[in-house]
């Protein structure tokens, strides 16, 4: 934390009333009210790539685990271009910070991206609570705690809102240099999908309302469906051109991009309760029985009975939930984990290896 920066105190109110005070950090909200869904995140380390990950579009992070900044931040950690994260909630911000790695304070960089945080709270109270009542709308802030209560209810979280086109790139642009062509669909996407993915392919990163013709002009020889935020369903542009991908050629989506190939099939999606986020969700391979430790991010999920077409590859062991499916006609795949893993546990990354077995027709 910036020590010359005096101490203004502030809070967070739930939409259901709850309130829990605190000191503002980061950059100042506009009004002194930053809104958002509240959820918790369970990673020990990775703030930095957990806070620039586009999927937490329209979300306020609270981190689980009570010191957060101690090793700052650096250019090379980077899993966006910004973050579009509505907030931060932390217990306690590191007053300094120590590795060789790191060219900024983690203050510095959330007040130079103008991201607005609390710290000081019982955080370990709040995710006990949000495990209780399921992830809600909040508001935080410098501003009174009848304005701050006023703001989460009207805050509407993340349901039936289209935050993909809020992430997603203005225009084309190509990375990698595998030997495979492939076509990535940007509804969020993470630089380290992109670096896994560039081991196996050049691959031409489009906007999320690219049309599936132009992609198939491309002649790729497989296509990507990327991570990105909220709810699935107002995506319908999405699903048309994914249905229209299907059977043309090779395709592999992760997490959003899991359930979106799961609504192209006719699968139904549900809201979890307070949704999946940490690195450590134990995740069974049903194909070979193996356990992976696996990075999670998401709020909606796939029911399994719904899809037709495909069957269930990976199951999540804390709760039973679809992991991973696998069609039975056509070249598709997808897992609602993040095999890149970044931040988290490298068990999964095999799952880019067979997407260009896919792509090579071995698989």
């Amino acid at each position: 934390m910036n020590m010359s920066r005096p101490i203004t105190e502030a809070a967070l109110v739930l939409a259901d009333g709850t309130v829990f005070e605190g000191e503002a950090i980061g950059a100042s909200a506009p009004g002194g009210i930053a809104t958002g869904e509240v959820v918790f995140h369970t990673t020990l380390t990775g703030y930095q790539e957990v806070i620039t990950d586009p999927s937490y579009a329209g979300q306020i992070i609270t981190f689980t685990y009570p010191h957060i900044g101690n090793y700052g931040v650096n250019p090379d950690d980077h899993e966006s271009r910004r973050p579009f994260c509505r907030g931060l909630v932390v217990r306690d911000l590191a007053r300094r910070r120590s590795n060789w790695r790191s060219t900024e304070d983690l203050d510095d960089f959330l007040v130079r991206t103008g991201v607005p945080g609390i710290a000081g709270l019982d955080t370990r109270r709040l995710t006990r609570h949000i495990r209780d009542a399921g992830a809600l709308p909040g508001a935080f802030g410098t501003a009174s705690e009848t304005e701050l209560k006023q703001a989460a209810a009207d805050e509407p979280g993340t349901d039936g809102l289209d935050l993909v086109d809020t992430v997603t790139c203005g225009e084309a642009y190509t990375v990698g240099s595998g030997p495979f062509r492939v076509v990535a669909y940007d509804f969020g996407i993470k630089s380290t999908i992109l670096a896994h993915l560039g081991e196996i392919a050049t691959i031409e990163v489009v906007p999320a309302s690219t049309p599936a013709a132009e992609v198939l002009a491309r002649q790729p020889d497989g296509v990507f469906l990327s991570n990105g935020p909220g709810d699935p369903e107002p995506l319908t542009y999405a699903i048309e051109n994914i249905q229209n991908l299907l059977g043309e050629v090779p395709v592999f989506g992760i997490c959003l991009g899991h359930q979106l190939l799961s609504a192209a099939l006719g699968g139904q999606i549900f809201k979890l309760p307070f949704g999946h986020h940490g690195g450590n969700h134990p995740v069974r391979n049903l194909a070979t029985g193996q356990v992976e430790i696996t990075s999670q991010n998401h709020n909606y999920c796939v029911d399994g009975d719904s899809i037709a077409g495909a069957n269930l590859s990976h199951v999540n062991l804390n709760d039973q939930t679809v992991e991973g499916i696998r069609c039975t006609d056509i070249a598709a795949f997808s897992v609602q984990y993040h095999p890149e893993a970044g931040p988290g546990p490298h068990d999964s990354r095999y799952l880019f290896a067979q997407f260009a077995d896919l792509m090579k027709g071995t698989n």
